[in-house]
């Protein structure tokens, strides 16, 4: 029989038995090995969402209260695994696209105004010139400054040329400032999950292999009631199994991950969980993203410009209008009434009203994500500071007071300490109800006699376990000899 004959068969058993189903039910309506059962019921408990339950004589109850919908098979799973790569590829692809584009757009449109302005500028010269031929007006005044830096170039002395070139930084590439300033930085949490992970098999292997519900909330910082359904998925991921210890305690027990050809030294790795890191607004230099701010506003002034005097103006433009305040655009005008016939709605988009919606945007994005990522990073700050507090009360589950949840690191440190350690309280209170009482300074103090046991039931467990029989052994065949 396969294994996922052997599968279905158990989970086809798990479904008849309404009120849960232990291990010797399954094998006793399956009859399938005890081995084969032990490692895959796991793995079904995993997909249907178990609830764990110790009886009376010790025994782990797999029941299933929220029916049997499997959280990676059927339609309904599929269906939600396609859209969620096809969300996560669209995304992806209009990301880059939306990149190049706002790239293109802000320098583009800031050279495209820049050259513009010059443009105009001798144009307006010239037309002076022409009207005007005295002194030093005109084209004869840039002349004269082409003269004078001409002069200045050839009377330089020849030492001034005798310099060693001065090696330049290595400045952030521009697109990639520009995205900083626009997106941020990459995410720095993007492969928590597997150093989550990592982190969690080093402290199981150093642990004689085991490891409890409350050091498991230490280093995902979930609630019991997600640190149920989590940690399940780990055993199926890991080849775990739960099981009770004499005390009636639950124990999530991986003899896989023992099987290597490390040198474990048991019992040594304190409980010292992972810390998230908190997201930055930008790694630009602050006289980059100055220089990003200044271009992004001269092109909403030049794109304000065009966008009012195309509302304001007329369809015909007088001499008096090249000689007013809106000669910059009379002279746009004058040049596209050459080749359409309307062109105030052509200056009024291209010119005026995409550059300034462009310009919004180009600020708006950088301040809505300034604030999601405060957010984000207060939600950081509290599950690193939920870590930190759950691991300390496993380590000293006693005359436990608020203030001593006081982390010195800023990722662990919530914006309201009292307010988070007071949640902390509850949270831990949902394994085991703490003990609460007034000492000497007026304080409260509280102490979790369940927890205090569950450790010691624990420490019994891992003492009594046989951890020659993980050991690989000597070579007795090689494939090269």
């Amino acid at each position: 029989m396969t294994e996922n004959e052997s599968y279905q068969k158990i989970v086809t058993s798990l479904k008849r038995q309404k009120k849960g189903a232990t291990t010797a039910d399954v094998c006793a309506n399956t009859a399938l090995p005890l081995a084969v059962v032990q490692e895959l019921l796991p793995k079904a408990a995993d997909e249907y969402s178990a609830h764990l339950k110790v009886t009376q004589s010790g025994e782990i109850l797999y029941y299933f209260p929220n029916g049997f919908k499997s959280r990676y098979r059927g339609l309904g799973a599929i269906l939600k695994k396609f859209f969620s790569k096809a969300v996560s590829f669209t995304k992806k692809a209009l990301a880059v696209l939306f990149k190049i584009w706002i790239m293109v757009m802000l320098i583009g449109y800031f050279v495209f105004f820049i050259l513009l302005t010059l443009a105009i500028f001798f144009i307006s010269i010239a037309s002076r010139n022409n009207n005007d031929d005295r002194g030093f007006g005109g084209l004869r005044i840039f002349d004269f400054l082409i003269r004078l830096w001409f002069i200045g170039e050839i009377t330089r002395p020849m030492n001034d040329y005798n310099y060693k070139p001065v090696k330049k930084k290595n400045n952030r590439p521009l697109h990639k400032g520009i995205f900083s300033f626009i997106f941020g930085e990459e995410d720095p949490n993007k492969n928590w999950n597997e150093q989550q992970s990592k982190a969690l098999i080093s402290y199981i292997q150093a642990n004689e292999g085991c490891i409890s519900l409350v050091e498991y909330m230490s280093f995902t910082g979930e609630n019991s009631l997600a640190a149920e359904k989590s940690i399940l998925s780990f055993c199926s991921k890991y080849g775990g199994s739960p099981e009770v210890t004499e005390e009636g305690t639950i124990v999530y027990k991986f003899d896989d991950l023992l099987k290597s050809q490390k040198e474990f030294l048991f019992s040594s790795y304190e409980l010292s969980p992972p810390v998230q890191r908190l997201k930055i607004f930008s790694s630009n230099s602050k006289k980059m993203n100055v220089w990003f701010t200044v271009i992004n506003a001269v092109n909403l002034f030049f794109g304000s410009y065009f966008l009012y005097q195309s509302s304001v103006a007329g369809h015909l433009i007088t001499e008096i209008q090249y000689k007013s305040a809106s000669y910059f655009y009379a002279i746009i005008h004058y040049f596209l009434d050459m080749i359409t016939a309307n062109p105030h709605f052509i200056i009024g988009i291209a010119l005026g009203l995409i550059p300034v919606l462009f310009s919004i945007f180009f600020w708006l994005i950088p301040l809505i994500r300034f604030f999601l990522e405060k957010n984000e990073n207060k939600k950081i700050k509290f599950t690193n500071f939920k870590r930190f507090s759950f691991s300390k009360i496993w380590k000293r589950p006693i005359k436990i007071k608020t203030e001593d949840f006081n982390p010195a690191a800023v990722e662990c440190r919530p914006d309201d300490l009292t307010d988070a350690s007071e949640k902390i309280i509850k949270e831990m209170g949902a394994v085991s109800n703490p003990d609460v009482e007034i000492n000497e300074e007026g304080k409260t103090v509280y102490t979790f006699n369940g927890i205090k046991s569950e450790k010691t039931a624990i420490k019994n467990y891992r003492s009594n376990i046989n951890l020659e029989q993980n050991k690989l052994g000597e070579i007795i065949f090689d494939s090269n000899e």
